[in-house]
This record gives C-alpha cells, structure tokens and sequence, in this order.
C-alpha cells in the first residue's frame, strides 16, 4: 500500500512540475486550480477504484502517448484508448452529437425538455456523469441523470418499483445485473465482439419506442406487458409506479390470429 502512495505521489507531482514548466499559465493559477488537498482527495479516490485495480494510472488520462504533452482537463479522446465502443456510441448519441460534429458540447440549457437550474451550464462529456478518479458507476447509473434532468419522468424515478429494487441492492460501486438504472434502460448493456459494453447513445432506446422493449425490457418483462406500459404515456411519465392499463389491439388482433391458426391446423 505504501509503495502504491509513494507511485501515486509521485505521479502527480511530475504532473504538476510538467504543468510547471509547459503551461503558459502561471504557478499561482495552478495553487488556485488544485490544491494539495484536493490532490489528496483525487488520491484516495484512485486508490479504491478499478482504475487503479487496472494499473490506468494519472499518465494514462492526463499525458499525451505521443507528445507526451499534459493533458490538464482530459476529454473523450483519453478515454477511447481503453473505452473506444463506450466513446463511439457517445458521440452518436444527444449527449455527445455535437462533439462529434466538432461543436461545442452539448449543454442543459440547450434541451427541449425540463432541466435543472443549476445544471444549465454543465457541458456533456465523459467527465459530466463519471467522477473518473473513483469510477463509481453507481452514481453515474441514476445521481448524474438527476442532477440535471427535471422531467416527471425523471423525477419520479426515486418513487418507482424500479428504484426500491436498486436501493434495496445496496452494492458499491457498481450496480448488478439485477438493478434497474437510468442507465439500465437508456444505456443499456450490448454485446461486441464477444465483450459486453454499455452504449452509451442515450437516444438508441427512446425512438422507436418498441426498440426499448426488445432491447431492455423485455430482458425481465413478458412481451405484451412490455408493450402496454411503453405505449401508455401516463404509465412513462409516473416512471412505471402501477400495472399498465393499456391493453393494444394489435396484441388482441395477434391473439385472435393464432386461435384460427391453431383451429385451423386441428382441423387439418
């Protein structure tokens, strides 16, 4: 443990003296920027973190391979040396689109949609939802949404069947397969390559709805009460906190189809 202080230490302080010496700003504006107390925070962040379990180090995210430049705020570009289907699937997504097409990012301001007052300014990158020095991807799979999200759908998550299943987990730092997220259903897990993944396209899911149902509910719902609660809009904004009252007459049609076909084939 000692040793993996002394490394981390050590990193960080290279760190600096190289900010030090290639920065055009000046040392002052670095003891404002960072102190030694929030280095120490970061520090103890790391060391818990699968980061550190994976030997991704400060070099890995904050110094350019080839330069060897710092890299002061690391963005997506960082993360695609280890996360590249993570980042792909971003950048096609709301969050991440106008990255993509080399914009600015994306702010909360700029939604159609309900959004907090204190989140306006935030831009969307990978470091908005992700405290990249502890990965906690408990915060990120709900706290990250609903600090900027102020829609009743999102609101009333905390309310949901959903959410007392997630609370009730109880497991750090990461959810189980068992949980039911934000990010459950709107970043949901993929398979690639013979890998899973998280996409990240927070978009893939929402249009068209049935898209949702095939890739994530019904991985835990049957299909027609799968299909009757993403269709009924009151249902999806109280986040799914009652039994569907939506009852689709093409699943009646379906059922009516397959009573002749079965008729018909005893007949037969």
């Amino acid at each position: 443990m000692k040793s993996a202080l002394w490394l981390t230490v050590t990193c960080l302080s290279i760190l600096l003296l190289a900010f030090y010496v290639i920065s055009p700003f000046t040392p002052n504006a670095i003891a404002d920027s960072v102190s030694q107390e929030q280095l120490a925070e970061i520090e103890q962040l790391w060391q818990g973190s699968t980061h550190a379990l994976a030997d991704i180090n400060c070099s890995s995210c904050h110094q350019n391979q080839e330069s060897k430049a710092l890299i002061v705020k690391p963005t997506q570009e960082s993360c695609v040396s280890c996360h590249e289907a993570e980042v792909e699937t971003f950048l096609l997504g709301k969050h991440g689109i106008r990255l993509n097409e080399k914009l600015s990012p994306l702010t909360p301001a700029m939604a159609n949609i309900p959004m907090k007052e204190s989140a306006l300014d935030k831009q969307m990158n990978c470091n908005t939802c992700h405290d990249v020095h502890s990965v906690n991807t408990v915060v990120a799979a709900v706290d990250s949404c609903l600090s900027c999200h102020n829609d009743p759908h999102s609101l009333n998550y905390e309310k949901s069947q959903h959410s007392k299943l997630f609370l009730a987990e109880g497991k750090l730092p990461r959810p189980s397969v068992e949980s039911v997220t934000c990010a459950t259903c709107h970043l949901p897990r993929e398979e690639r390559n013979e890998k899973v993944f998280v996409n990240h396209n927070n978009t893939y899911t929402l249009l068209p709805r049935d898209r949702m149902v095939k890739e994530v509910c019904m991985n835990c719902h049957g299909m027609e009460y799968s299909y009757n609660s993403i269709f009924d809009d009151e249902l999806v904004e109280t986040n799914f906190d009652r039994l569907p009252k939506l009852h689709l007459e093409t699943i009646k049609l379906v059922r009516q189809f397959e009573k002749r076909r079965e008729k018909q084939e005893a007949q037969d």
